[in-house]
């Protein structure tokens, strides 16, 4: 039982995207606060998800129905992105796949929208994060860097559960780590 005052276990549904790694390693260690907290380079499903300890043995089912009714994803990373001038990403090649991954999870689960609802669903755009909240030069250095290094290229064949402490309010990294995975098309 959880004591007055703990913090539920924050989750996140995601791809995974190994064969991005080469490209944007380093500069996310450097500006993305979740590649500190060990989270691999991926493109979000749903963040934040449902708190961990309120995730049950039906959810877990019905994310695996999900996942088998999409098919395993071809994701490529093509180019460098903004969203303003505070996060730098990577643009996905025909992310609509990802997105009606996305919306099939938000529909299962409408209590626990994406962006806790701050996105229309209609307006969410599939991305590989390589830096948030940094300074602009730093972000800058990073977009031409990562521009020279891609296409990355591979097939995603799960959706990955993910979970650690609360990543607002908190300066230092925590460690989160993979909980299940989903295989996609299966």
């Amino acid at each position: 039982m959880m004591e007055s005052g703990d913090q539920l276990t924050e989750t996140v549904l995601l791809l995974a995207v190994p064969a991005a790694e080469p490209v944007v390693r380093q500069h996310r260690r450097e500006l993305d606060r979740s590649a500190a907290d060990g989270i691999p380079a991926h493109l979000t499903v749903v963040y934040p998800f449902k708190p961990l300890e309120e995730i049950s043995e039906a959810d877990h089912e019905r994310l695996a129905r999900i996942g088998r009714e999409h098919v395993c994803l071809h994701v490529e990373g093509i180019r460098t992105a903004w969203f303003g001038d505070q996060v730098l990403f990577v643009e996905v090649k025909a992310p609509e796949e990802v997105h009606a991954l996305t919306l099939d999870v938000a529909s299962a689960f409408p209590e626990h929208p994406p962006y806790s609802g701050d996105v229309p669903l209609a307006q969410i755009v599939p991305h590989l994060t390589v830096g948030a909240g940094a300074p602009v030069a730093a972000l800058r250095t990073a977009a031409r860097a990562v521009d020279g290094a891609l296409p990355f290229s591979q097939e995603v064949r799960a959706m990955e559960l993910w979970a650690g402490p609360p990543v607002e309010g908190r300066a230092q990294p925590a460690r989160w780590s993979r909980v299940r995975s989903y295989a996609l098309g299966s």
